[in-house]
């Protein structure tokens, strides 16, 4: 993972620049013009929580992550302004949720999303890294209304190595669903990935369909689904938490990917997703390749933004 993390860094990078210039910068100095006793301690004065105010929203941390940020600094006291905006981002994304264990047999995961984050392509990677861990995999196209979609599908589940169902064109995606699902118990898979269309949340027939899957996969599996995975496009920033928002209490999402975080300058964006909506970041993507996709993993995400190692 080391090669990854460091992609991780040269992703962030910019990001990462616009934070530490302040916080390098900051000195502690008493915010009231009384004298401090022992028990106040020293704090970070106004100007400077105000510089790091900006950094933070610059980097699309969001207002009231970064208000929770700026509180944890008025209050922790321990080591530099950088050491304690570092400990909150490690809270506020461990507090959202990590990874989840897969415990049934198929475990059947759905993956939402407009179209243009990166869906299909997500699904492709997921499949590979599932193979990689020594799990069986089988893909579902049930989106069968974008003429590219299962071919450019195919295409990934023949670099995964792993089977496809497909139906054809214009097909019910709740059938070619079911059909997965049934030949996935038949072969003993581990784990169905099933790509559905890209949909708007105010789409109500996409929705229904969606639905519709959910009920299905209920039906044949206990449990069903056991993930529903939200991809989202890094670079759009805070639009895209704008758009989890909305998508969210429609699509039920358990967790996030987090797509094309290796082409922005808004990498905080993943701290205003775990604040704001409570759900985890499960994967990013940082990059085409198959492999460019791995477990998000919180403490080098703060590495990468608020260190210079």
């Amino acid at each position: 993972m080391a090669s990854f993390f460091s992609r991780i860094k040269d992703g962030l990078a910019k990001t990462a620049r616009q934070i530490r210039d302040v916080l390098g910068d900051a000195p502690e100095a008493v915010t009231s013009t009384a004298a401090p006793t022992a028990r106040q301690g020293r704090t970070v004065k106004i100007d400077t929580l105000d510089a790091v105010e900006e950094a933070l929203i610059a980097a699309d941390v969001g207002l009231p992550a970064t208000e929770r940020i700026l509180t944890a600094i008025r209050t922790d006291r321990q080591g530099s302004i950088g050491d304690r905006v570092g400990r909150e981002v490690r809270r506020v994304l461990t507090e959202a949720g990590g990874a989840v264990e897969i415990s049934a047999r198929p475990h059947i995961i759905l993956v939402v999303g407009v179209n243009g984050t990166g869906k299909t392509t997500t699904v492709g990677k997921l499949a590979n890294f599932y193979r990689s861990t020594g799990r069986s995999v089988l893909i579902c196209a049930a989106d069968t209304f974008r003429a590219a979609a299962v071919e450019q599908l195919a295409v990934w589940a023949e670099r995964a190595g792993t089977d496809l169902i497909r139906a054809q064109s214009g097909a019910d995606p709740a059938a070619v669903t079911f059909d997965a699902v049934v030949a996935a118990k038949a072969r003993g898979r581990d784990v169905v990935l099933v790509d559905t269309a890209g949909r708007l949340h105010t789409r109500a027939n996409l929705m229904a369909e969606l639905d519709k899957i959910r009920r299905v996969v209920g039906r044949e599996v206990p449990g069903a689904p056991h993930e529903v995975l939200l991809v989202l496009d890094a670079t759009v920033g805070q639009n895209g938490l704008v758009q989890a928002r909305e998508f969210l209490a429609a699509s039920g999402a358990t967790g996030i990917v987090l797509t094309k975080l290796d082409g922005t300058a808004k990498g905080g964006v993943a701290i205003a997703i775990a604040h704001e909506l409570r759900l985890p970041i499960r994967f990013v993507g940082l990059g085409e390749s198959i492999d460019d996709l791995a477990p998000f993993d919180a403490d080098a995400y703060v590495e990468a933004l608020f260190t210079d190692k």
